[in-house]
Parts: C-alpha cells; sequence; structure tokens
C-alpha cells in the first residue's frame, strides 16, 4: 500500500475586515494538504494558523514536508493513531499543521470505506448543536448592522466580540437590533478578573449566556478569580490548547472551547473532549478562520458538543471548497451520506 501526499498554499480574502480586541484580519492564509493512495482516491485538510499561538503559514509550509513524509513512510490511512503519535515525534509544535495532515488521513479512511466521518466514529448529524454567527469589533452602528443582518439571515445565536471602552454600548446595540437573539461574548483575553465580574452582571441582565476567555492565558489565577464570582459561565479559549490543559482548567471554568487547529489532530480533539467531560465541563468547538477544507471536519464532531462556533468560512469572500451548509445556524452536511468529511471542490 502506498500513499502520496501534496500541499497548496492558498490566500483567502474576507468578505469585510474582521477585528478582535488583538487586532483585525483582512485575509488568511490556509494550506491545503491532499494524501492520495494508490487508487487515485484522495482526502483533503486545511491547516488555518494562528500567530497567536506561534504559528504562520511560513511555519505550517516549512514543517509540513516531514510530517507528510511520516504518511508516506507509514503507508496506510487506517492506522490513524500510529500517523498522529509519529507527526508528535517528528513535529512537536505547528499543531494546525498536525492537524491539516490529521483531517486529510481521516477523510481518505472514510472514503476507503465507503462511510462518512462521522459514521465511521458513530455519531450522528442530527445531534449538532447550533452554530453561532460572530459579529467583530467595529464601530457601534456598524456592529448593530452586522447583527441585525445576521438576525436577518436567520442565524440565532450570535458571538460578539468585546475587549473595548465601548462594550456596554456595543451589546445595547446588539439587543436593540436582534432582542430575540441568543447571545455569547468574546473579550480574547482583553479585561482584568474584576472587570470581568463587574461586566458579566450587567451582560447578564442582556440575556448573555456565556463569557469567552475574559482574562489572559497566562493568568490562571485571575480566570479562577472570574470564574468563582461572575454571574455568568466561563468559556476558556486560549487557556485550553492542548490536552494537558483540561486538568488545569477544569476548576477555571465551566466550557473548554477547543479548536482543531490547537490540537493537533482530530484523535486528539477526540481526546480533549473525552477529558473535558470527565472533568465535568461544557465542551464548545469553535474555528479560525478556514477554508471548508478544515470546517467540514469541524462539522463531523459536532454531535459530541454542548455550543459550536463554526462559522471561520463564512467569514470569507470566496470558499473554494464546499461541503457545510450553515445557513441559520444549522450545521447541515451538504452530502450527510457523502463519504469521508465531505469537503470537495466546488469546481467537483
Amino acid at each position: 500500500m502506498g500513499l502520496d501526499a501534496s500541499v497548496e498554499r492558498v490566500t483567502l480574502e474576507l468578505d469585510e475586515p474582521f477585528s478582535i480586541a488583538r487586532g483585525t484580519q483582512t485575509e488568511a492564509e490556509n494550506l491545503i494538504v491532499r494524501v492520495t493512495d494508490e487508487g487515485g482516491m484522495t482526502g483533503v485538510g486545511a491547516a488555518a494558523p494562528s500567530g497567536h499561538y506561534g504559528e504562520t503559514a511560513d511555519t505550517v509550509a516549512a514543517v509540513l514536508p516531514d510530517l507528510l513524509a511520516v504518511v508516506e513512510e507509514v503507508g496506510d490511512p487506517h492506522a490513524l493513531h500510529e500517523v498522529e503519535a509519529r507527526m508528535r515525534e517528528v513535529v512537536r509544535g505547528n499543531p494546525a499543521a498536525r492537524t491539516a495532515v490529521s483531517i486529510a488521513v481521516h477523510d481518505l479512511a472514510a472514503k476507503r470505506l465507503g462511510v462518512p466521518l462521522h459514521r465511521m466514529w458513530g455519531l450522528d448529524p442530527g445531534e449538532a448543536p447550533k452554530t453561532s454567527y460572530t459579529v467583530g469589533l467595529a464601530e457601534t452602528e456598524r456592529v448593530r448592522e452586522k447583527a441585525a443582518a445576521a438576525v436577518e439571515a436567520g442565524y440565532p445565536v450570535l458571538k460578539i466580540k468585546l475587549g473595548t471602552d465601548r462594550d456596554r454600548e456595543l451589546i445595547e446595540a446588539v439587543r436593540d437590533a436582534a432582542p430575540d437573539a441568543r447571545l455569547r461574548v468574546d473579550a480574547n483575553e482583553a479585561w482584568t478578573p474584576r472587570e470581568t465580574v463587574d461586566k458579566s452582571e450587567w451582560l447578564a441582565e442582556h440575556g448573555v449566556e456565556f463569557i469567552e476567555q475574559p482574562v489572559p492565558a497566562e493568568d490562571p489565577e485571575g480566570l479562577r478569580f472570574a470564574y468563582e464570582r461572575a454571574a455568568l459561565p466561563i468559556a476558556a479559549d486560549e487557556s485550553c490548547v492542548t490536552l494537558e490543559d483540561i486538568p488545569a482548567i477544569a476548576n477555571r471554568c465551566d466550557i473548554a472551547n477547543l479548536k482543531l487547529m490547537k490540537t493537533g489532530g482530530l484523535l486528539e480533539a477526540r481526546r480533549m473532549i473525552a477529558a473535558a467531560r470527565a472533568h465535568g465541563l461544557e465542551v464548545m468547538l469553535g474555528c479560525m478562520i478556514e477554508s471548508n477544507a478544515a470546517i467540514a471536519a469541524g462539522a463531523q464532531l459536532a454531535p459530541l458538543l454542548d455550543y459550536a462556533d463554526l462559522d471561520g468560512s463564512l467569514l470569507l469572500a470566496a470558499d473554494p471548497y464546499e461541503g457545510v451548509d450553515l445557513s441559520e445556524g444549522t450545521i447541515r452536511l451538504a452530502d450527510q451520506d457523502a463519504p469521508g468529511t465531505g469537503a470537495r471542490l466546488r469546481s467537483e
């Protein structure tokens, strides 16, 4: 049995600039990985690196040849545990790069069996939670307009980026534009612990469901302070990167927010979900700004989640891949019987 692997670097333009407390993004670089067996069947995955976690398109491009060499040496797309274990031995960091390869190999393995990935895992896609639609930082009136447009398009759950001196004003504008929407907020580490507690009071009055990563990841005791005193549940994102982080956040938050690009692979993501459950945490799966070549894999995992934030591809002006329909916030596989992750080039 032999496998061939290749990589393509793509620049994806955003529909409009996307801002969070740390900065603004107008494009996203993804790296598309393809793994092909001797019969010509191909599995597809994608890396969406984040500089916040020390990864760039350049670092991913630099390590992918070594990771793809592992796949070719193993030679069996069904040897999923061996592939991920050996990739960790070859490259300790660069989780987005390892995730791209993991997705591609999982996609190929399920295709060879002729089943969707969710069926290979014994999951029911109908059990997936609604995904939120993210409203980035902008001038107050623009945030109001984006929230109103999202609700008009049928999205029932909005995630509002905060971390400014206009946070209350922004939430009031969103609640005015979307009185019936379910709201979540994400401060991206921009608040102090005391600020988190104070803001949680009026956020609760506006019907917000939970606060995502209010304090810096480097302040675990600050996260505990917020968790123990805030009027709302706390979700850990930047504080929850690897499997080893799960026990550390168990008494510091209510929700573990995983991202495939942080985990380093689909098997590791499933381990983290199981570990979070074992520690009494709820689980959310988020994403970077990603092509459907990656989002489709997250959609296959969605039945295991309490919350989903898989809207990264919706922020793109155009995505060369399809496979997931997120209209009205429902995570629908374009073809739930399609083998693999279901991601495919639009031209196909």
